[in-house]
């Protein structure tokens, strides 16, 4: 009884819900009353006959009719989940059940109701999967032994699987032995084992505890035993299923990558891609599984999420088992013998090639020296790889084909300098085995495709040539030295003399140009390819100049270049990347400029910008392309995983073969290809510096005198006047320095102020003024510290030059004082003498008794001595004295450019008169 009042509750909630969406109430009305009566035989009625009758008629209407999908979703379900749970006995009734639910879950026809109308199958499958015992119940049923009943119960839960993903995933982990009789389906009948591997492909995605699970339940086994019975690549959609399942397993997961090296190995995988049979027959069919076996090889060679810490370790052990299993020879098969095969193959199989080079130094050197074919006719893979770029005629092989060299090239410096070197060596090459006559043609080949006559299919093979030989100058100044000695001849005898291969590309970046301002008014390929040809060489020429002072200084040999990339950047016909990226090679001439030749030098870029455009509007059209890098980030995170929902048709991989299809789907990608994540960090990086160098040139400019602190001070031997006439020269010329800055600050405002509306980029506009007042202030506070320190040098010359003058007057009066002392002294030396003849006179003439005159006179000379030497002492210590006072002032004087001889030249020449007539007179 309470089942029928919950019963008939419902069927009012039905009949409203139905009047308002259908907005036909009779006609809804009518559906619920037929679901509601058919309900009710089923759960009270007598006869069993009648019970099933009511069963087949139910799921009959629910398959055919929206509104009774409705209304069974709001009654039906209690009543057929009881069956399943009561009547396991009844197989016809479990099975009817089954197969109603399977209608309720599936959409009518592909007739399309009102915006606003509720969608059944959504709300059904919200409402069965809302209780955790309904999915348990579903599970048990897949051990019954009715076919019909396990068949139908796959469906279901793949339904359900479809509509309620993360809920049905969560409710399988909790059930008990849930995904292991999932597992067990695959061992069943042919038909139930395909039900069962859709099912483990929607359970699979996005589900990382599922997917350990699974593998750790022998999936992968299952898997490839599958794969082998469906004949490999050449098996029906079942390898497509198997295949997609095993991407699931292995797409985000290291452990489960690792866990299928070690065990089982990557043979398994290999043998999918060789190719069977003379024919090379390629269905539709074999073409998307190709395809999902190259996602395979892509996945393991990718080694897991970018943030899982063994990721790389992964990378390069998947790398090396993949290429002792030999699969580069199956890639290039795929990607470069085999023209028969799909467009969407190649260009898978070659990104594969690059993936499996990528940081491998063994795998690299294998590549490199891979010859294909027999002898005679034997060619270098690389060779090869090279003509797919130039030749073909799809956008997406030659963006897979470049993928090839990109990676190659990456911190593979040897590399780079052999294929280089076959470039610059072409005239006097002599060669002697094949290998190097193959090497010898690469560098051929690439000559000729940057070499071509201006026409548009030509001009479209250089921008590819270009696009190959970034990758050989990436990060290799060496490599861009030599490139630097390619000497081109014209085209036409016209031409003249040959001209360095870095102007002839600056040549066809401006006819890139040209023709499509001419095309403006034709939309087709050709024009969807010139829009990405500038961008392409652009990006060679930002990565020759990177770090290379002669790539600078021989691309500044032309002022045309100067002048047409100042064109470009002003051009409103260009793209936000062209413009963005001649802003960077124009900033490059400013970076790495070391010229000091007048004209070519950094300060001549830097005027040129400011007089042509304008520091701002230059600077905006870095902020305009860094705007657009996320867009570009974007799609390159647009490859979705290949699942059959997007391939249950060839028409992807049709397209593909079809340049004509989506014209701005192709362009995108090379937008993708040209502004990878290096590229992108490598502008980011030149922006800053660039800013940085331009605001300094900017800010100080080319001085014409050599700015030092020996400048304000006075040379020897420099007389007062000359000294105070070269400060006056100084000060002059570092107010015409200011003015000259002035001037340019004058022109910067005026850039100021016609970008003052510019919104956004208005506060750093104003900055940039702020700055430059703040230098030219800082430098006229110099200018002004400079005149004080000169008019203190004065004053403290003249100071000196006083105290000099009476330090030379003591100096003077000292020394009369010493030579007065020495007249002295042999004043007494003549007395003594004579004091002596007089004695001997005596001595002989006298009769007086012998007095010891000798003994008087030694006592009196020692006497005197001893007076003498008092004095002198106290003479010699003042003098020592003085003579240190003098030392230090002559330093002094030296120091201030005087000369210290000529002040003392003639002082003690005079002689004073002698005195000895006096002393005499005295006596």
């Amino acid at each position: 009884m309470d089942f029928k009042l919950g019963r008939i509750n419902l069927n009012a909630v039905a009949q409203g819900v139905g009047g308002l969406v259908f907005g036909n109430e009779s006609s809804a009305s009518s559906d619920d009353s037929y679901v509601e009566r058919l309900l009710d035989r089923i759960s009270n009625g007598v006869l069993a006959e009648d019970r099933r009758s009511a069963m087949t008629e139910l799921q009959s209407i629910v398959a055919e009719s929206r509104s009774a999908q409705l209304a069974f979703g709001a009654m039906g379900f209690p009543v057929l989940m009881g069956v399943l749970r009561e009547e396991r006995d009844d197989v016809e009734m479990v099975r009817g059940a089954v197969e109603t639910l399977v209608s309720a879950l599936t959409p009518i026809g592909s007739a399309q109701g009102p915006k606003n109308e509720v969608q059944a199958t959504l709300m059904n499958s919200d409402l069965l999967s809302r209780e955790v015992e309904n999915i348990s119940l579903l599970l048990s049923l897949l051990s019954e032994e009715d076919f019909y009943v396990r068949y139908y119960t796959l469906q279901l839960l793949t339904a359900l699987l479809t509509h309620s993903q993360n809920r049905l995933q969560e409710a399988i982990l909790t059930i008990p032995r849930g995904i292991t009789r999932l597992m067990d389906m695959l061992m069943d009948r042919e038909v139930i084992r395909n039900e069962a591997l859709l099912l483990l492909t929607y359970l699979t995605r996005e589900a990382e505890e599922i997917q350990k699970i699974l593998v750790f339940e022998g999936a992968l086994e299952k898997i490839f035993s599958i794969i082998k019975e469906e004949g490999g690549s050449d098996g029906g959609v079942v390898v497509q299923d198997c295949l997609e399942l095993l991407n699931n397993l292995l797409r985000y997961s290291a452990s489960n990558q690792i866990l299928l090296r070690e065990t089982m190995g990557f043979e398994h995988i290999t043998s999918i891609l060789k190719l069977r049979g003379s024919s090379y027959s390629f269905t539709q069919q074999k073409t998307v599984n190709l395809l999902s076996a190259l996602e395979t090889v892509g996945l393991l060679l990718k080694g897991g999420r970018e943030t899982d810490p063994g990721k790389d370790s992964n990378r390069l052990a998947n790398q090396t088992v993949l290429a002792q299993q030999k699969v580069l020879d199956q890639l290039l098969m795929l990607g470069i013998e085999s023209q028969w095969v799909a467009v969407a193959v190649r260009c898978a199989a070659l990104r594969c090639i690059g993936d499996l080079v990528a940081r491998h130094p063994q795998n690299r050197d294998v590549l490199g020296s891979k010859m294909l074919g027999e002898e005679p006719n034997a060619e270098l893979a690389l060779n090869s790889i090279l003509l797919t770029i130039l030749r073909t005629s799809s956008t997406q092989e030659f963006l897979a084909a470049d993928y090839v060299f990109k990676r190659f090239c990456e911190e593979n410096n040897a590399g780079q300098a052999r294929l280089v070197s076959t470039l610059v060596s072409q005239t006097n090459a002599v060669t002697h085995s094949p290998l190097e006559n193959a090497s010898i043609k690469f560098g051929r080949e690439l000559l000729q495709g940057l070499t071509v006559n201006e026409s548009d299919g030509d001009l479209e093979s250089c921008c590819r040539a270009a696009s190959v030989l970034s990758h050989l100058l990436k990060d290799n100044i060496q490599c861009k030295e030599q490139v630097l000695q390619v000497k081109l001849e014209g085209p036409t005898q016209s031409l003249g003399t040959p001209e360095p291969l870095m102007h002839r590309i600056v040549v066809y970046l401006a006819l890139a140009a040209s023709m499509k301002n001419k095309d403006n008014d034709h939309k087709g390929l050709a024009s969807t390819r010139k829009s990405y040809t500038q961008p392409i060489i652009l990006r060679l020429l930002v990565t020759w100049l990177a770090e290379c002072p002669n790539a600078v200084e021989s691309f500044l040999d032309s002022r045309h270049h100067l002048t047409y990339l100042l064109e470009l950047m002003s051009s409103s016909s260009e793209t936000v990347f062209t413009k963005g990226l001649a802003a960077i090679l124009l900033g490059e001439c400013v970076l790495y400029n070391r010229s000091a030749e007048s004209g070519k030098d950094a300060f001549m870029v830097v005027d040129a910008i400011s007089q042509k455009i304008g520091l701002t509007s230059y600077f905006l059209k870095f902020e305009e392309m860094q705007k657009r890098f996320p867009f570009v980030a974007k799609n390159a995170e647009d490859r979705k995983p290949l699942t059959r929902s997007n391939t249950a048709s060839m028409e992807d991989v049709e397209d593909a073969e079809d340049e004509d299809s989506d014209q701005k789907h192709d362009e995108n990608f090379v937008l993708m290809s040209i502004f990878d994540t290096r590229f992108v960090d490598l502008l980011k990086n030149l922006e800053a510096n660039i800013r940085e160098s331009i605001v300094e040139l900017y800010s100080h400019p080319k001085s014409k005198v050599v700015v030092v602190p020996a400048e304000l001070e006075q040379k020897n031997r420099e007389s007062n006047e000359d000294y105070i006439k070269r400060l006056k020269s100084f000060v002059e010329k570092q107010c015409s320095e200011m003015q000259d800055l002035l001037g340019r600050n004058a022109s910067l405002a005026e850039d100021l102020a016609k970008n003052g509306k510019t919104g956004a980029s208005s506060s750093d506009q104003k900055q940039n003024g702020g700055r430059e007042r703040v230098q030219n202030e800082t430098l006229r506070r110099g200018l002004q510290e400079a005149m004080q320190q000169l008019e203190i040098l004065k004053s403290e010359n003249a100071k000196l030059k006083e105290e000099a003058s009476t330090y030379q007057n003591l100096a003077n009066s000292k020394e009369s004082d010493l030579q007065s002392l020495s007249d002295a002294y042999n004043s007494l030396e003549r007395n003594n003498n004579q004091l002596e003849n007089e004695l001997e006179f005596l001595r002989k003439g006298s009769s007086q008794p012998y007095i010891d005159i000798e003994a008087i006179k030694i006592e009196a000379k020692e006497e005197a001595q001893k007076e003498s030497d008092a004095e002198l002492s106290d003479l010699l210590v003042c003098l020592g004295q003085e003579q240190t006072k003098v030392e230090k002032l002559s330093t002094r004087l030296t120091e201030l450019g005087e000369d210290v001889d000529s002040l003392l030249e003639g002082i003690g020449d005079e002689i004073p008169e002698d005195s000895d007539g006096d002393e005499e007179e005295e006596e």
